[in-house]
């Protein structure tokens, strides 16, 4: 007999709410959370900058925009239900120059497709909103909010906990065998089986796959998003959340500012490849995960592609005046006295042989395995719906065995 019903691999916000969600469905069930940190959300999760996010940015339809809005909304209600502080501070998306202005009309038509409370506002509405933006004309989205995805991760480790769920520490994957009813995963604490798998290791997940017997057809590179912070002085030149029009060929944001629900306001991040799989700092150096990203062909012809903006990234992440630069175009009071280095996060961003990056969620299935390959933001947000919708995965299975 397997030892658990579902091994879910990864201990991050996307693994917790698919545990969470199974243990609340299925109270009768094991499940096993496997871990290789020595606690949960210490990777991607525990580097974000806590956004709720509305959802004004995806393609309507697709996966993203979806889970987004979904997931938003059971984020809150299980906020407010589990004593989680959270604000709906709002946010406002800037154009500072007129030729941004009709990719700033796209993001708010997607908006409105999506279903998202905003609004186009002129400079008065926006000085209104943030006295010290600068800007031609902007969406003010009210709903956007901010929390503590780490206090959700211990609360909803806590619920599963509740429910005979067991979360395993030090317990890095190795290895994935069929065996009788199930699959056995060998880790450094052992062997654990379970009659299915859930893989949720974020910036391992395609190793995990192929673990699997599955091959995911792309590869995660890792990139460091670079912050700093105001100091306390000047948090008043930034009351939500300030955002740029982002370049719709390159996946990332830009620079932004973020008011955090526990005090304080980030501003960043950049976003450069990061020389380790966990590279929270440059000098962060794993040779193996360097070359292996080196040597992919799929990233050197991104690479190719996105040269200048990369060079562009790369010079912010060593000149903390360009990095400033870049910051005044959305707040022009901003000087680099203001800030104080932050802690750095590293994105997991599965991109495909053909040099692009996958854009939306995606998630791969055998008869014993389901694997979330990409999970990029808004998964933090969107995650107790990814969670629900693998569960339901789960649960078509046991109806059918």
């Amino acid at each position: 007999m397997p030892d658990s019903d579902v091994i879910v691999i990864g201990g991050g916000i996307v693994g917790l709410a698919t545990a969470y969600n199974f243990t609340q469905r299925f109270p009768q069930h094991k499940v096993t959370v496997l871990e290789k940190e020595d606690g949960p959300a210490k990777h991607q999760t525990g580097h974000n900058s806590g956004v709720l996010h509305s959802g004004i940015y995806y393609k309507p339809g697709s996966l993203k925009a979806l889970n987004c809005r979904a997931g938003k909304q059971a984020m809150e209600i299980f906020c407010r239900r589990e004593g989680v502080a959270y604000e709906i501070c709002g946010k406002v998306i800037v154009a500072t120059l007129y030729k941004e202005v009709d990719a700033l009309e796209t993001i708010f038509q997607r908006g409105v497709q999506n279903g998202v409370t905003c609004e186009m506002i002129g400079p008065e509405r926006l000085k209104e909103l943030e006295p010290h933006a600068a800007g031609v004309k902007a969406i003010h989205v009210p709903e956007t909010g901010i929390v503590d995805y780490v206090q959700v991760c211990e609360k909803m480790l806590g619920r599963i906990r509740e429910r005979d769920g067991q979360f395993v520490t030090g317990a890095k994957v190795f290895g994935m065998t069929p065996a009788d009813r199930g699959m056995v995963v060998q880790t450094t604490q052992g062997e654990f089986h379970a009659t299915y798998v859930v893989n949720c290791a974020g910036l391992h997940s395609d190793r995990v796959t192929n673990l699997s017997g599955q091959k995911s057809g792309v590869k995660i590179v890792p990139f460091r998003g670079e912050y700093f912070k105001l100091k306390p002085e000047v948090e008043h030149l930034c009351k939500t959340l300030i955002y740029p029009v982002p370049d719709p060929k390159f996946p990332f944001l830009g620079v932004h500012f973020t008011k955090l629900v526990g005090g304080g306001v980030e501003c960043g991040p950049n976003a450069v490849l990061a020389f380790s799989r966990e590279g929270y700092k440059m000098c962060n150096i794993n040779l193996g995960d360097l070359f292996e990203t080196l040597t992919y062909g799929g990233f050197l012809k991104f690479a190719l592609k996105h040269l200048n903006v990369g060079a562009g990234e790369m010079w912010r992440s060593l000149s903390k005046g360009a990095f400033v630069t870049a910051l005044q175009k959305l707040l022009p009071d901003i000087r680099s006295e203001h800030l104080e280095t932050a802690p750095a996060g590293v994105r997991a961003q599965a991109v495909a042989p053909n040099g692009s990056m996958v854009d939306d969620f995606m998630i791969q299935e055998t008869d014993r395995v389901i694997n979330v390959c990409n999970a990029p933001s808004p998964a933090a947000t969107a995650s107790l719906n990814i969670g629900k919708e693998i569960v339901d995965k789960l649960a078509k299975r046991y109806l059918n065995r």
